[in-house]
């Protein structure tokens, strides 16, 4: 059975206004046309809709009965047009986001609170990964934008600047470096590291400045988030390097201290990754453009 949405209109059209012929006007329509219409309705549903007699026409129990289900069929027809309208103005929609530690522990809590303040019909899906993952991610359409550190991933991304971030030394309170106001690499290598994940920007730094220095890294242990390496460097395991952003966030609740490196290398760049700008769709390019137009880690929160 196929019914026509204009026949439906019609019809609800024909209930509300208790006349065919007010109906068609207001439908735009002639009355006869209307009257062919209801004829046709009744036909395809097999039930008369309308009694008719010398009198006129009077609404049967089945009409009462349609006239809600029309009225929301209609509704949710409706609905659908302005959910396309909504995605064509790229306002509504789903955006999948790939970021590691570093920008989802200092930036990224902030900037999708606003982006989502500002377009709340657009859902944020967001995955933590660590940078080489990313790429990969995005390079395969597994995920729209990435937010990663800046480097070379291959020709099959575009890099675009998003924040710049300061590694920094991380010790016990109680720590000989921790009295330090600086400390180059080379000088903490002494002592045991606590690390991140294998294969993280941040762990990748270390073991290529403990090759250039020509001393071991001393890694006694290994976690996966900073707020496991802040307890683990709290406990006395060791000394760990983070973001300072990131170590902002557990030096007050910690026995911490956190010691600027006096390295090339602590100076990031964040970047967003994306497959091409061009190709973006527009709620991706939506949360790109908010992105970019972040405050500038200076002001941010």
């Amino acid at each position: 059975m196929k019914l026509d949405p204009v026949s439906l209109r019609l019809f609800v059209a024909v209930m509300e206004e208790n006349a065919i012929a007010r109906a068609a006007a207001r439908e735009h329509i002639a009355a006869s046309a209307a009257s062919r219409r209801l004829a046709e309705l009744e036909d395809a549903l097999g039930v008369v809709l309308f009694a008719r007699s010398n009198r006129g026409s009077e609404p049967t129990d089945a009409a009462y009965a349609l006239l809600d289900v029309a009225r929301g069929v209609l509704n949710d027809l409706d609905g659908i047009a302005v959910q396309m309208r909504d995605y064509r103005a790229g306002v509504r929609g789903q955006v999948r986001v790939v970021a590691n530690i570093s920008a989802i522990t200092q930036f990224l809590p902030w900037d999708l609170q606003r982006f989502m303040a500002a377009h709340p019909q657009v859902q944020v899906r967001l995955e933590e990964q660590i940078s080489s993952a990313i790429a990969q991610s995005v390079a395969e359409n597994a995920a729209d934008v990435g937010i990663l550190n800046h480097g070379n991933y291959g020709d099959r991304v575009t890099l675009l600047p998003y924040r710049q971030d300061e590694l920094v030394l991380v010790a016990p309170r109680g720590h000989a470096l921790a009295r330090r106001r600086s400390v180059r690499l080379a000088e903490a290598l002494d002592c045991d590291f606590v690390g991140v994940h294998p294969g993280s920007a941040i762990n990748n730094l270390l073991i290529r400045a403990a090759a250039e220095a020509e001393k071991p890294l001393r890694l006694r242990i290994q976690v996966t988030s900073f707020d496991a390496l802040c307890l683990m460097v709290s406990a006395g395991l060791g000394v760990g390097v983070l973001p300072r952003g990131s170590a902002r966030l557990y030096v007050g609740a910690l026995p911490l201290r956190t010691v600027a490196l006096a390295e090339p290398w602590a100076q990031r760049q964040l970047a967003l990754c994306v497959r091409s700008v061009d190709a973006l769709s527009s709620v991706p390019r939506l949360l790109v453009d908010h992105l970019r137009a972040a405050p500038p880690p200076e002001v941010a929160p």
